[in-house]
């Protein structure tokens, strides 16, 4: 690792090139602040990693009663190649603030922006532990991606005391869970992307489409609490202490860690698995899993966002 060459490489993107934000420069800062991390794999961990996600998705398929694929793009990555393969998803998702032009300071804009995404992809990169990668906002015909960080599970896998090989089973259950809900919502793409263009579209306008975001939180809570549901209830092998020390994981850490999570946003996505959760075990109790699996019939099926925290609701609507 290289702080003071990170912090280089954003100062000199203000120096030269055009646009808000240089990319070349975001890959290049936020992988001289992470160390890549070894991904030298047994014969024996790589068939477990190929098996994790077999044996996964035949268990998602039987007890979600849902079909679908694993992506033919499966990874087992360092840190540095998720920020790479992450950078071009950024980059995706702000074009149309590349577009919207230069501020009155374009030197300096160019050089705090780049170093915040350099920053967020440096801490992601040295936290995520997999990624179901559905292409949003992608042109072409790309194929959907899975990742898993395998420096960071075998690190989380040892900092939680828990069995490497069950914890990293555990998390391909998480991600195959995530191909489950794409491939049986095959207008889901299309729906998160067009709430995720609204909202991006108004702020570049100097606006803020309350409705777009909130739409697309209900629905990324739906994704990530079905995907909660399914790796517990899917999972061949003993997980409550998988469960509890993850969930500490997710809530602690120090200051800075905590005040990082906070600036990222990461308490959201942390309350959308947990309020998620809650919805989707309710109606497995009540229904069972195959009924939580209708939330993908079509998409008035996603439940409303007051419909998230009175399950009951969503029941009597959609599966009476």
């Amino acid at each position: 690792m290289n702080f003071l060459r990170s912090v280089r490489v954003v100062a000199d993107a203000s120096a030269s090139g055009t646009g808000n934000i240089d990319w070349d420069a975001v890959a290049e800062a936020s992988k001289a602040s992470v160390d890549p991390g070894s991904l030298d794999l047994s014969a024996e961990e790589q068939s477990g990693y190929a098996a994790d996600v077999r044996d996964a998705r035949d268990r998602l398929s039987v007890v979600a009663g849902v079909t679908f694929e694993v992506p033919d793009v499966v990874e087992v990555q360092n840190r540095h190649h998720w920020i790479d393969a992450n950078v071009e998803t950024f980059r995706r998702v702000m074009a149309p603030f590349e577009e919207h032009g230069p501020s009155v300071f374009p030197g300096v804009a160019r050089a705090v922006n780049t170093g915040t995404f350099a920053l967020v992809l440096s801490f992601l990169g040295n936290n995520v532990l997999g990624q179901y990668d559905p292409l949003l906002l992608a042109e072409g015909d790309d194929e959907h991606g899975l990742y898993f960080v395998h420096p960071n599970i075998r690190r989380v896998a040892d900092s939680l005391d828990v069995d490497y090989p069950r914890f990293r089973r555990w998390i391909a259950f998480h991600e195959v869970a995530h191909a489950a809900e794409f491939g049986a919502a095959p207008w889901l793409p299309t729906h998160l992307e067009t709430r995720m263009s609204r909202g991006i579209d108004a702020l570049v306008d100097g606006d803020l489409d309350r409705d777009a975001f909130a739409e697309l939180d209900t629905a990324m809570t739906a994704v990530e609490g079905y995907a909660e549901l399914l790796m517990d209830r899917a999972f061949d092998d003993e997980y409550e202490d998988l469960r509890r020390k993850l969930d500490a994981r997710r809530q602690g850490g120090g200051p800075i860690a905590r005040l990082t999570r906070r600036a990222l946003g990461l308490g959201l996505k942390r309350r959308q698995y947990e309020r998620g959760a809650r919805f989707f075990e309710h109606v497995a109790d009540e229904r069972g899993v195959a009924a939580a699996s209708r939330v993908w019939d079509h998409p008035e099926n996603l439940p409303t966002n007051a419909e998230l925290d009175a399950p009951e609701r969503w029941i009597a609507r959609v599966s009476p």
